[in-house]
């Protein structure tokens, strides 16, 4: 992206998209065989991610679920001392979150070849 001349904080997104739909094409499919393509066009970046895995796709969570507090509301240092509490900060299903908010859009194609899960910047 670089070489394409790309601003740096394009580049950043991109490789936070990347590295959110790798981690979940790894931890929702069986299959060894990953595939990360970007493509360049007059309207900026695509990036793919494509597997041979068939496992549902998963959906962003909101962001209270996946902290276990309401949306908006940050743990207390009181709150971080009971016991558990850190297991409430888990930071499972909010990749989605972070890829929605990056991208100006993104989606997903599922087919029995595999699943492509794509962003656009």
């Amino acid at each position: 992206m670089r070489a394409w001349g790309e601003p740096a904080e394009r580049i950043e997104a991109a490789a936070l998209i990347v590295t959110e739909l790798v981690t979940n094409a790894v931890q929702h499919t069986s299959t060894r065989r990953i595939r990360c393509r970007l493509l360049r066009s007059a309207d900026g970046v695509r990036i793919c991610v494509w597997n041979r895995g068939r496992a549902r796709i998963p959906a962003p969570a909101s962001p209270g679920d996946t902290a276990g507090l309401p949306v908006g509301e940050a743990p207390t240092a009181g709150d971080l001392d009971a016991d558990g509490a850190l297991d409430r900060l888990s930071e499972d299903g909010r990749g989605l979150l972070l890829v929605d908010a990056l991208a100006a859009r993104w989606g997903t194609r599922a087919a029995l070849a595999g699943r492509l899960v794509w962003a656009d910047l």
